[in-house]
């Protein structure tokens, strides 16, 4: 694992991940460069753990997409939970660095026409690190060093699965009638995805990688890599996302109801 200079921006190894993966670092799902400089007209994520913002996000994807009500949020937890992970996931894959995406720490707003929401992470977002990474010794306030890696994993799935994604499946739930393991098919495969995608990036197996990842957060049986037709993995889902439903149907690759 190359260790990584630190820098007045923890999470350039992240912004030049995504850069390589998309071209840009400036997404319509993420806030450009991750950070937030300016919070006025951003909310933190709260806002969602708590229910308060769920129908305005449930409303936001009726209009976006139509459907009935439970498949526009399935997809719009598919778009939400995707964007959420990515810096988690990258953090980790790319350079063992983990922002600590609490909710009370994540920023998000549906201002941006093209895309349903937007997340982006405040300046103070923790970030935690092992004892080799120069950001260990750097003295930022906001660097938690964790002792191993195992430590690190439990502290990715704290931050990302128990502390975040889950409150928000919860308080989707209570707004629609969708299940549990619907809605976490869509964090699996949105993680595979995004690790496979940012494979160049990574300093060792992009496979292993998703592995790891998955088991760490007990979704290993939502989702399976299979080769694909240029002989390169490929993600196979066992639940569906239900965009086929939707008024403009769409069928996603590695879909479990493809034929």
């Amino acid at each position: 694992m190359p260790v990584h200079a630190a820098s007045a921006a923890p999470l350039d190894p992240v912004t030049a991940a995504l850069r390589a993966m998309f071209g840009t670092d400036a997404l319509p799902g993420l806030a450009a460069g991750l950070i937030v400089p300016d919070e006025a007209g951003w909310a933190p994520a709260t806002t969602l753990t708590s229910g308060a913002q769920v129908p305005e996000l449930l409303d936001s994807a009726v209009r976006l997409w139509g459907g009935t009500p439970h498949a526009s949020a399935a997809v719009a937890w598919k778009a939400y939970s995707y964007w959420a992970a990515l810096p988690v996931v990258l953090g980790w894959a790319v350079a063992r660095r983990v922002p600590l995406l609490d909710a009370d720490a994540a920023l998000v707003h549906f201002a941006d026409p093209r895309t349903l929401i937007t997340l982006g992470l405040r300046r103070s977002t923790p970030i935690a690190v092992l004892p080799n990474d120069p950001l260990a010794v750097a003295g930022l306030p906001q660097v938690r060093v964790l002792a191993d890696e195992q430590s690190l994993l439990t502290a990715l799935r704290g931050t990302l699965l128990d502390a975040h994604l889950s409150p928000v499946i919860t308080a989707i739930q209570g707004e629609v009638r969708i299940g549990t393991r619907t809605l976490l098919g869509s964090v699996a495969s949105g993680i595979a995805h995004g690790v496979l995608r940012a494979a160049d990036s990574l300093p060792g197996s992009a496979v292993e990688a998703v592995d790891t990842l998955l088991g760490a957060l007990d979704l290993a049986d939502l989702v399976e890599l299979v080769p694909g037709r240029n002989g390169e993995p490929t993600v196979q889902r066992r639940t569906c996302c239900l965009a086929f439903t939707l008024p403009t149907p769409k069928v996603c690759q590695g879909c479990c109801i493809r034929s």
